[in-house]
């Protein structure tokens, strides 16, 4: 009887024409792979995947977060679809198609996935696009179902040998509203909790932090629950940049894969992590973006950079991440230079991190009551989206595994993520999943922001190549 937290339910409250909570992946596969063949791997091996037999029970008048309830009759016809491109079936018209996919919303009377294959492609190539909702999975969790979904083998894998879980039903209508007649009785004290507990974190809250004396109220608070020093952030009033504003309807997506011998070759040059030279590379390929539309601001960006709560070997359901804001150094014009400053932004993210987790968010949405989260959301992200974003692009970094993997014994040659834009974090997402010796980059633009996401993935590029070349760093 799985009920979605308030972080999950956020996900789907948020949406809206233009704020869309689509999580995907685009895999590139060699060769070219039957629908009726991917279906019957699905058959086998979706009891074994709750995220995807479980749809939506809303509860009456909406007096609570919904539950989750196992479908066992899943509709596979509608769940897998297949299209084709047109020649040449280039990455272009890919990307496109992914594009116009992206922007869709999923169907929340059904299971909250589609897979769709994608025939046509150059090369003797097939895409699989999957798309999941956000309330669903969080970045780690569908990473987690995608491979559960693959094998090693090019022969398929048998099922596990016991019977799968199953999910008890949700509770009825009456003990559903009888539940969220007790939850909202509690939110008063729930949200006393979180003031007293956030204060302490006043300044890791976006737009908050930028009020005056946020980060003295903070230590102080710090400093009289026993807690003690930790290191301070940056203050982060994001510059206004052509992707910062209202949304359109309409994405834009493009991909490219870096190789990761390259940038481990950056990281043992200049002694810092993998992260902090994806981080670079984002940085320089923003700025030289910036530079060719409009000029590069004299601050840094703010980037959101997601980081997981998972305790190690943990597999809950659900959403169980934090946001982290992040100085992303476009206006240092030096590679080195920014580098170094991005190592340094990050290093001090992470020890403040280690800390004090940044639950803020999901401590938030508990305090919260259901009923009202809805208007609450979206009456937030159209006035802070307008007004100030907190946030101008979201970077994250997901390790994948460095060995082949195979769908129906198709080999997967790159798995390229399509992840979320809105208007508070920005009208940018850059997504990247190490997998088998590559660094596969998944860009989603707004359309009327960035129309033509192909450019920032060539600038991304050229910064890993300005990086590789900086004088008398790596061997040619």
């Amino acid at each position: 009887m799985p009920q979605l937290s308030a972080l999950d339910a956020q996900f789907l409250h948020f949406e809206t024409a233009t704020n869309i909570a689509n999580i995907a992946g685009l895999a590139v596969l060699e060769g070219d792979l039957n629908r009726a063949d991917l279906q019957e791997l699905l058959e086998r091996k979706l009891p074994y995947v709750p995220a995807l037999r479980r749809r939506l029970a809303p509860v009456p008048l909406g007096l609570d977060h919904p539950y989750w309830q196992q479908e066992d009759d899943l509709d596979l016809d509608y769940h897998v679809r297949e299209i084709g491109l047109p020649p040449p079936g280039d990455d272009r018209q890919l990307a496109d198609q992914i594009s116009r996919l992206h922007a869709r919303r999923l169907d929340r009377g059904r299971p909250l996935w589609e897979i769709y294959l994608i025939h046509g492609l150059s090369g003797g190539r097939m895409g699989l696009y999957t798309k999941i909702h956000h309330a669903a999975v969080d970045g780690i969790g569908g990473a987690d179902v995608l491979a559960a979904l693959l094998d090693l083998t090019p022969e398929p894998a048998p099922p596990p040998a016991g019977p799968p879980d199953r999910d008890e039903p949700p509770p009825g209508p009456l003990t559903m509203v009888a539940r969220g007649l007790a939850r909202l009785a509690g939110n008063p004290a729930a949200a006393v909790r979180f003031a007293a507990r956030a204060v302490p974190h006043l300044d890791e809250i976006p737009v908050v932090s930028w009020l005056p004396g946020t980060a003295l109220v903070s230590d102080l608070a710090r400093r009289l629950g026993g807690t003690g020093r930790v290191p301070d952030l940056p203050a982060l009033p994001a510059p206004r940049t052509p992707f910062s504003g209202p949304l359109s309807g309409h994405r834009r997506f493009a991909f490219v894969s870096l190789p990761l011998e390259e940038i481990k070759q950056v990281r043992k040059a200049f002694g810092v992590t993998v992260n902090d030279v994806v981080m670079a590379v984002c940085a320089g390929g923003l700025r030289a973006w910036l530079a060719a539309h409009g000029g590069v601001p004299r601050q840094p960006l703010v980037a959101g950079v997601p980081f997981s709560l998972r305790a190690a070997g943990d597999e809950g359901p659900g959403n169980q991440v934090a946001l982290m804001t992040a100085p992303l150094a476009v206006h240092v014009p030096d590679p080195v230079a920014r580098l170094h400053h991005v190592r340094h932004a990050m290093h001090r993210i992470k020890d403040r991190f280690s800390l004090a987790p940044a639950r803020w968010l999901r401590e938030f949405s508990e305090s919260m009551p259901a009923a009202l989260m809805g208007l609450a959301s979206r009456s937030a992200f159209a006035l802070v989206g307008q007004a100030a974003p907190p946030i101008n692009v979201i970077i994250s970094n997901v390790p994948g595994p460095q060995f082949p993997l195979y769908v129906c014994g198709a080999r997967l040659l790159s798995h390229y993520p399509v992840s979320v834009i809105t208007e508070v974090s920005g009208g940018v997402n850059i997504t990247a999943f190490s997998y088998d010796g590559s660094l596969d980059i998944g860009i989603v633009t707004d359309r009327g922001m960035v129309p033509d996401a192909w450019e920032l993935a060539d600038h991304l590029r050229a910064a890993l190549e300005e990086l590789r070349n900086a004088e008398g760093t790596l061997p040619q």
